[in-house]
């Protein structure tokens, strides 16, 4: 039995609400084939240049203008690089993890990547609140969106995942795994 067919059958034991919440978010432990590691590496090299890129010249338009945030530390190379080239690594390996789980990873990633954006969002409000310049903040709120899309973007785009089913089938010949169709994975469950 494989890794994610165990973890299939050891949710099945889940209580209701949390099967119902794995449902909802779409995680079904029906994967289709994970995108290589090469592929993922290069679209991880591509998110991190083109997010930097952006970043930097989102910096300078932030700059042009609001004056006023010239020397905003925030806006520095040196400091935004750092945080960005994390929020990349971080989203490079959660789009391999989505794959293995989901049968819409594409779906599911997107969800995800919205949801980190906004928990990210929070030091930047807190900063504001703190009595950063509402003009900084408001540059780096675009970096978090530019980021975010560039990084979703390069992840689906050059590390698909493939349409075959998952490893369990490779090497055997004639051997396909078939899903069950929605209406028959949105089954009820059964009450505890």
């Amino acid at each position: 039995m494989s890794r994610i067919s165990d973890l299939a059958h050891w949710t099945s034991t889940w209580p209701r609400w949390a099967r119902a919440f794995l449902d909802v978010c779409r995680i079904d432990f029906r994967p289709r084939r994970s995108p290589s590691t090469g592929s993922v590496v290069l679209a991880t090299v591509v998110a991190l240049i083109g997010s930097l890129v952006v970043d930097a010249l989102l910096a300078h338009v932030g700059v042009a203008v609001f004056p006023a945030i010239r020397h905003y530390a925030h806006l520095r190379f040196s400091d935004y690089s750092k945080l960005t080239t994390l929020g990349i690594l971080g989203a490079a390996l959660g789009w391999p993890v989505v794959t293995r789980v989901s049968s819409q990873p594409t779906w599911l990633y997107l969800r995800a990547a919205g949801v980190v954006t906004l928990v990210l969002f929070t030091p930047d409000l807190a900063i504001w609140y703190l009595g950063q310049p509402a003009a900084g903040v408001f540059v780096l709120v675009w970096m978090h969106l530019a980021i975010a899309l560039i990084t979703f973007l390069s992840m689906i785009t050059l590390a698909p995942v493939g349409r075959g089913g998952y490893s369990e089938t490779r090497g055997k010949p004639g051997v396909a795994r078939r899903s069950p169709s929605r209406s028959t994975e949105r089954a009820k469950y059964p009450s505890r």
